[in-house]
């Protein structure tokens, strides 16, 4: 379900919902009193929701996999948030956290944009095409159900996932060309 939606500031607020802003390369995971941010560009946000226990998380990754930017992932210090393929290591940890296992979540996928209106770089060249991909991949890599995705285009999204529902509310701006 795609919403706008008044974004809060990050903290607590007065009803007792935490919010938090993730950043590029950042991975935040909670409970039903949580509401998470972040604003997308060519960067993929992923969100998992576990429906009966309404907890679940996001990550905000920036490039596709590790191997991609010739970095092997060895144990855990090689485990970063800025790739598709650490992040879902990421999710399974919290996951397991919690008793439940990653194919029990919805996920959503956001952002992938085109951010150069003029570029001659082919669609499948493209940062946000190979990111989006990548997403996609790794969730059915899981068995974790897909149920959204608002991807590619140009331009930035905000996103907000309210964790007690399930919901991710998004605002969308294409990028304009300029005409001189």
């Amino acid at each position: 379900m795609v919403k706008l939606i008044p974004i809060t500031v990050e903290g607590e607020s007065t009803d007792g919902i935490v919010s938090r802003f993730i950043n590029p390369g950042e991975f935040f995971f909670g409970d039903s009193n949580c509401q998470i941010h972040t604003i997308l560009g060519s960067c993929i946000a992923i969100t998992l929701w576990h429906p009966f226990l309404t907890i679940g998380g996001m990550c905000h990754f920036v490039l596709p996999g590790t191997r991609a930017a010739g970095n092997e992932v060895h144990g855990d210090h090689g485990i970063n948030g800025r790739y598709g393929d650490s992040v879902m290591i990421l999710f399974a940890r919290e996951a397991a956290k919690y008793g439940t296992k990653l194919n029990e979540y919805q996920a959503k996928i956001f952002g992938g944009s085109k951010m150069i209106l003029n570029s001659t770089m082919l669609k499948d060249e493209l940062i946000g095409t190979k990111n989006t991909e990548v997403a996609i991949k790794l969730l059915a890599e899981r068995g974790i159900p897909l149920l959204v995705t608002h991807v590619g285009e140009t331009g930035f999204r905000r996103i907000a996932f309210d964790v007690w529902s399930g919901d991710v509310w998004v605002k969308h701006t294409a990028l304009q060309s300029v005409i001189s």
